[in-house]
């Protein structure tokens, strides 16, 4: 009974806890994407998260390994693009066609390039591509199909969406 108790206890400060996620993605013609969000607890247990459950969001553009620019949403600026359909279960960033949405991620870019990362960096996914905008410009060369899936994980990657091991 004392070890079911705690076993319980345990879960219940286990899931207390904000929840961390890396992620990574990798465009057409050297362009990369890391990223980093923090989710509400309760989330953790919802079908679908949304940007309304995520309590830090920032991701970076790369082309190269070189850095474009940085985003995040601390410092979004009324009426930027910041749409987020996340599916906690199976740790993946949803596609427009699984949810039946026209735009299914804009962090900074809306997907018709009038809202284009202007200023900084930005990225969607929408029914015609995976991509990056970059200062008020879509960057057309940067994309990739909406249904191309991208790492998320527990630990921090890097620019070439390499899992960074643990050292002791």
């Amino acid at each position: 009974m004392i070890r079911a108790a705690s076993f319980a206890l345990a879960l219940v400060a286990n899931s207390a806890q904000a929840a961390d996620f890396y992620f990574c993605w990798q465009g057409s013609n050297g362009y990369t994407m890391t990223g980093q969000m923090t989710l509400n607890p309760s989330a953790l247990n919802k079908p679908v998260v949304t940007q309304d459950d995520v309590t830090l969001f920032k991701i970076a553009g790369y082309q190269n390994s070189q850095l474009l620019g940085k985003w995040d949403m601390a410092t979004r600026a009324d009426g930027s693009s910041w749409i987020l359909h996340y599916d906690p279960a199976r740790r993946v960033f949803l596609t427009p066609g699984e949810i039946g949405l026209g735009v299914s991620q804009a962090w900074n870019a809306d997907g018709t390039a009038t809202d284009c990362g202007d200023p900084g960096f930005g990225f969607n996914l929408g029914n015609y591509a995976q991509d990056f905008c970059l200062n008020g410009v879509w960057v057309e060369e940067s994309g990739m199909p909406p249904e191309t899936p991208f790492l998320v994980s527990p630990i921090p990657v890097d620019p070439l969406c390499r899992v960074y091991a643990p050292t002791s």
